[in-house]
């Protein structure tokens, strides 16, 4: 139930590293942690864990399995011959009885009671699950830290006045600081998403073949309530509260869906913050941090591209595409499973988490290091700002005892004259054209004042400070207990 896909009758040398294909995301993208998570050291170690413990469980049950085949297993954990296990693999065409034979053979004592009444999917699917659970932590602790920097930028930004752009259009002005509470919040609710993925997976336990324990039930001589038993201390020796009630013989495949969908969420999140900085940089406004010997291109040596947050949104565009092939496992099981689920999802459940790992690392790095050209954004919001204050400053002109038609034709005029000026590639003429305007005369004086970029931002600059207050302080100060990652940027 669980077919090998070596292809070869034996075993040659292995190919040189760069004669042979190697994931971009473990020797370019993905952190050794997460590499590490889903190396297949850790998983059959994971599997050798859940040997161990229904074995255990298994005797305080009652079961004639001696206390020295136990310590025989114990004691020869570590020592996975992957060499043999590769051999057998090739001439059993299975995998996970290649690796029950191999471990055999190094603890004889142990052979006979290894795996029993289990199916393959005993250990493989537990340990997925496992494997899923500790990704999720440290997707979320990476998630956390750029949260955590994100506020650190909010708030020193909090009132940094800035183009708001609707359509890609000038629009109302906002701040800086506001800008990064819109990222933060996408992450806020990333995290929630997070925390409902982990808390939906449960494990599979010991199920049988079939999901109906009949083997087990068999080797219990009956006794259901050993059964259940079985299940609940395997379960928790794993640190899992439940089991799964009733499972074909793989746990539901919509449970890999569930958590696709949180770092499909992530991925989003990353998209739409390094879409906004890589617009803001060929705006010059924001920049990623440039490295002293970074070559931005090979071609023009006076480019700074914002290559990480290109890449950013390249991985996150893979992450998100690769949703839909867990929705098409998850409709595609027949009756109580087949076996068109193992291919795809040992390629799509890794890859998935380590490009979001990847594009997490990133932006960790990005966030913790946004250079503002303050100068530029203050340039580029003034070039803008006569619009943008054209209805204040006639109700300013009203007040100050102008008529209101003549001054909103007036307006009307300059604004006109003003934007052509601007695709003649002129500066922004609207104020001075104003304050020359008798029509305006009234407010001559004040333009300055009334053109101050301070007065157009709304409450943006509360609003961080209530945001950053009430939901993300509070966040930070939950996830004290993790402790902060470093983000790991090889090319």
């Amino acid at each position: 139930d669980s077919m090998s896909a070596t292809a070869s009758g034996g075993v040659g040398p292995a190919p040189a590293p760069e004669e042979s294909y190697l994931s971009p995301l473990s020797t370019r993208y993905a952190s050794q942690a997460m590499r590490r998570l889903f190396s297949e050291a850790h998983r059959i170690g994971l599997w050798r864990e859940l040997w161990i413990a229904l074995a255990k469980a298994q005797r305080e049950l009652g079961l004639p399995i001696r206390a020295e085949q136990i310590a025989a297993l114990e004691r020869t954990r570590a020592e996975v011959p992957f060499a043999r296990a590769r051999a057998l693999e090739a001439e059993l065409r299975h995998d996970v009885m290649a690796h029950v034979h191999a471990w055999g053979e190094q603890a004889p004592e142990a052979r006979g009671i290894l795996h029993l009444g289990a199916t393959s999917c005993f250990v493989t699917d537990n340990a997925d699950l496992l494997i899923l659970r500790s990704g999720l932590d440290l997707l979320e602790r990476q998630a956390v830290e750029i949260v955590r920097r994100l506020a650190a930028f909010a708030r020193e930004h909090r009132s940094v006045p800035t183009l708001g752009l609707t359509h890609y259009q000038p629009a109302q002005a906002t701040t800086v600081g506001k800008r990064a509470c819109l990222w933060i919040q996408d992450l806020l609710h990333d995290l929630e998403d997070l925390s409902h993925a982990r808390g939906m997976i449960r494990f599979r336990g010991v199920k049988g073949t079939t999901g109906t324990q009949a083997s087990f039930l068999e080797l219990f001589h009956g006794d259901h309530a050993k059964v259940r038993e079985l299940d609940r201390r395997v379960t928790a020796a794993f640190g899992f509260e439940k089991s799964f009630a009733v499972t074909g013989q793989t746990y539901p495949r919509q449970l890999d869906f569930r958590v696709g969908q949180a770092l499909s969420s992530l991925a989003q999140s990353a998209h739409k913050f390094a879409v906004d900085l890589r617009l803001s940089s060929g705006r010059r406004e924001l920049e990623e941090p440039f490295e002293k010997h970074q070559i931005g291109s090979s071609a023009m040596p006076w480019k700074r591209n914002p290559m990480r947050s290109e890449r950013i949104c390249a991985l996150a565009r893979f992450v998100m595409s690769s949703l839909d092939n867990l929705a098409q496992t998850a409709a595609q099981q027949w009756f109580e499973r087949t076996l068109d689920d193992s291919a795809n999802r040992r390629i799509v459940l890794s890859e998935m988490f380590l490009g979001s790992d990847a594009l997490l690392q990133l932006y960790q790095n990005v966030s913790g290091g946004l250079v503002v050209h303050r100068a530029v954004v203050e340039r580029n919001l003034r070039e803008e700002l006569p619009f943008l204050a054209s209805e204040a400053l006639l109700m300013a002109a009203v007040e100050a005892g102008a008529d209101r038609q003549d001054a909103h034709e007036a307006l009307r005029l300059h604004a006109r004259a003003a934007s052509e000026a601007i695709h003649r590639g002129e500066p922004n003429p609207l104020a001075q054209r104003l304050a020359a305007d008798p029509a305006f005369g009234p407010i001559a004086g004040q333009l300055t004042r009334l053109l101050d970029p301070q007065r157009f931002v709304g409450r943006a600059p509360e609003q961080v400070d209530e945001f950053l207050a009430e939901e993300v302080e509070p966040l930070l100060a939950r996830s004290r207990h993790l402790a902060p990652t470093a983000a790991e940027i090889r090319v």
